[in-house]
């Protein structure tokens, strides 16, 4: 019993840590990667790992994964997967990933921190001993902000193991810390006291019996503490000494109800049954669902018995009684509920989830009576799991619904985007086409100038270099001499001489600035590059913009298909795991309303007997009683 609470208080601290410490230290550069954080933030850890999943795929596929943001921050983020399917409690594929993270060439202080988080699945898993070799591993820089986690959990591991010398040594260090505040000591008496050493042992207790706080994690442990010596001091035949213990533990705590009970059979153990009464009148009026309100309401009438006032103890047994036949009806009903499968379907309820105290919350539900006994079964860590096991999978079944539900809006936005496209596109290719044969035909053009062009360096032409004005002025004369070359009079020899020294003159002037006009035509050119490269970036654009355009609806109908495909497959196993699931909690949920219930009938017994013994004791105590003198 002592290792189960040890390994229950353990596991539960190492989870807390666990989960604060990881989102809080990444500082995200990837937009995707901090919002898989956020999502462990809220305690959405499958959409975080979905987040996270896909964003590393998409990392893995690019060219140059270095061009990415989260090439900064990726070695975190293959860890943060593992760390979001611990906490998702998907413990095979969280080792696989941390392994693979320990075997890598990482910083070596991320490789211990993988080995701290691959400990605590394996002590989760109830693999201690391996456990025991993947914490003994860590070698080297261990993050602050986890150094007391895992000295915890290492001194937790040894006690699993037997080695409890080692783990005192360490749990003495950690008494210190203000992480682990009363957790520390607790676990050392508990250690102290498995080692042999019970009197060091409830010395340490009585002093985190004795701590000052204020956090509700370390009042709890300290109620804790001072029950358990009192339990024991009780057993050990101390009854006296074990009040001074159950005295200290707080009325309105988690652990009042069982204090209370023990420090009523305390009393009555050494005789004190008025004294009894005090905790076990205050234990009565509490709900009568608790095994130690139930307990409590045999001992109160049993201390009225012992002190004589037999009427008042029968009354009290009456009232047992009755309080048992009620119980014993919501028993029966729930066990009836449970097998209408309404059990489940309370579970479930959406509403509840919304408080962080939903699990509390079922048993005030009027209409689902086989939720009254549940704080009990939850006091079980398999029944926990069964149940958070069993909601996770009604949110995936949920999920596949909404999905489902998704595609559908999907493929409505395709049909959509495709109608008007039917309707757009054929005129927008058709001025494409005759745009594209104008720009073809312009290229070709600029070719054959920088074919023309380069062709002159080699072969001079000066007359492909003549201005407009020059080729205009060239024309005139030509047209001139077309009208004299048939008049051979004085007039007409001064005419061609007259064109004769014009025509000189234009061809001395190309000639003698050649070189200069070729450097223009060449710098002109390569003005006309950068209108020629807007021009293809345009129609580049364009062909994008236009594949795009027909991708956005074009090709998803084979993949919606096999998404639907999945999601029915998938469907199908959530559904015939939830069965499963479901006859594994109906079945524990059974069993233990079962074992109630015949605790309950023992009880019943007991207090009809006990009920029928002080009415007999009273009545002939009345009946011994002198006539009263008139």
């Amino acid at each position: 019993m002592m290792r189960r609470y040890l390994c229950l208080l353990g596991l539960c601290c190492s989870s807390l840590a666990f989960a604060a410490d990881d989102p809080a230290r990444a500082r995200a550069r990837d937009l995707y990667l901090g919002e898989a954080y956020y999502r462990a933030y809220q305690g959405d850890y499958f959409d975080a790992i979905t987040r996270l999943d896909t964003e590393l795929a998409q990392f893995y596929r690019l060219d140059d994964p270095k061009l990415d943001p989260l090439h900064f921050r990726v070695n975190r983020a293959n860890f943060s997967v593992g760390d979001f399917e611990l906490s998702y409690r998907m413990h095979q594929r969280a080792g696989r990933a941390i392994k693979a993270i320990m075997q890598s060439s990482v910083d070596p202080a991320i490789r211990n921190e993988a080995a701290y988080r691959l400990a605590h699945i394996q002590v989760e898993t109830d693999d201690p001993r391996a456990a025991l070799e993947t914490i003994d591993s860590i070698k080297g820089p261990i993050p602050e902000n986890i150094r007391s986690d895992v000295l915890f959990l290492r001194a937790q591991i040894y006690m699993l193991t037997g080695k409890f010398t080692d783990a005192i040594e360490i749990l003495r260090d950690l008494r210190g810390d203000k992480k682990y505040d009363g957790f520390a000591g607790y676990n050392l008496g508990i250690a102290l006291i498995q080692s042999g050493r019970e009197q060091d042992g409830y010395e340490v207790l009585d002093k985190v019996g004795q701590i000052d706080s204020d956090d509700p994690g370390t009042l709890a442990i300290k109620d804790k503490a001072n029950l358990l010596l009192g339990n024991r001091l009780i057993a050990a035949g101390k009854p006296a000494l074990a009040k001074h213990f159950l005295d200290r533990v707080r009325l309105m705590g988690p652990y009042s109800n069982k204090a209370l009970l023990s420090d009523g059979w305390a009393n009555a153990a050494v005789g004190q049954y008025n004294r009894a009464l005090v905790p076990w009148n205050i234990l009565i009026k509490r709900n009568v669902t608790d095994r130690a309100v139930q307990e409590a309401l045999l001992g109160a009438p049993y201390a009225y018995s012992k002190l004589k006032l037999h009427g008042r103890a029968a009354v009290l047994y009456g009232n047992a009684l009755q309080q048992f036949t009620a119980e014993l009806d919501k028993l029966d009903a729930s066990l009836k509920s449970i097998r209408e499968g309404k059990f489940l379907k309370a579970l479930t309820r959406d509403e509840l989830k919304e408080d962080k105290d939903w699990v509390v919350k079922l048993r005030e539900l009027p209409d689902a009576p086989e939720t009254y006994y549940l704080l009990d079964l939850m006091a079980s860590n398999d029944f926990q799991e069964s149940l958070q096991n069993y909601v996770d999978l009604d949110d995936l079944r949920k999920r596949m619904q909404a999905w489902n539900t998704n595609l559908d809006a999907y493929q409505d936005i395709i049909s959509q985007r495709r109608q008007y496209y039917a309707g757009v596109l054929p005129g927008v290719d058709n001025r494409f086409r005759e745009l594209d044969s104008r720009m073809r035909l312009r290229l070709q053009q600029r070719q054959a100038l920088d074919d023309r062009l380069k062709n002159m360096l080699i072969s001079p032409r000066p007359d492909f270099l003549a201005t407009a004005d020059e080729r205009i002025v060239g024309q005139e004369l030509n047209g001139i001499e077309d009208q004299y070359k048939n008049d051979h009079s004085p007039a007409g020899d001064d005419v061609r001489r007259r064109i004769k020294r014009l025509r000189g003159l234009l061809l001395f002037r190309i000639r003698t600035t050649y070189d200069r006009r070729l450097t223009l035509a060449y710098k002109h050119l390569h003005q006309l590059d950068g209108s020629v490269a807007r021009l293809n970036e345009i129609y580049r654009s364009f062909v994008r913009n236009r594949q795009a355009a027909t991708l956005s609806y074009e090709g998803y109908d084979d993949e919606i298909r096999q998404l639907r495909n999945r999601i029915r497959d998938a469907k199908e196993k959530v559904d015939t795991l939830m069965a499963q699931q479901g006859d594994v909690l109906n079945t524990m949920a059974t069993d233990e309303l079962e074992k109630r219930r015949q605790r309950l009938e023992e009880y019943q017994v007991q207090a009809r007997f006990a009920m029928a013994e002080s009415y007999d004791r009273a009545t002939k105590k009345q009946m011994e009683q002198p006539p009263a003198k008139k």
